[in-house]
């Protein structure tokens, strides 16, 4: 069940990176960014009037977010590597397997 979590949270992750790539590509740059792709002229903005002002809200929204995203799955992740050794592991590691001494 811990493992489809993670998937999943993966799987946010990586949706979250192509938003966020998406939301900076929108943005108006000096030249018009790639809002001036779909029929618009320099002063003219894709989504309306205010939409330099929501594109940089939403970007440091997603950028927020993206950074506690990454960091909560380094840490999930070096987690899920530190996982208890079975039994059968801990036989291997001191040098005895089923009992009988390494020789």
């Amino acid at each position: 069940m811990i493992t489809f979590l993670y998937f999943t949270a993966i799987f946010f992750f990586i949706l979250l990176c192509a938003l966020l790539c998406l939301v900076v590509l929108l943005q108006e740059s000096k030249s018009s960014g790639l809002g001036a792709s779909f029929g618009g002229e320099a002063t003219d903005s894709l989504f309306g009037t205010a939409t330099a002002d929501i594109l940089k809200k939403l970007t440091a929204w997603l950028g927020a977010i993206f950074l506690v995203a990454c960091v909560l799955l380094s840490i999930w992740t070096a987690a899920m590597g530190r996982s208890r050794p079975t039994q059968e592991e801990s036989y291997i590691e001191n040098g005895t397997v089923e009992g009988v001494a390494k020789l």
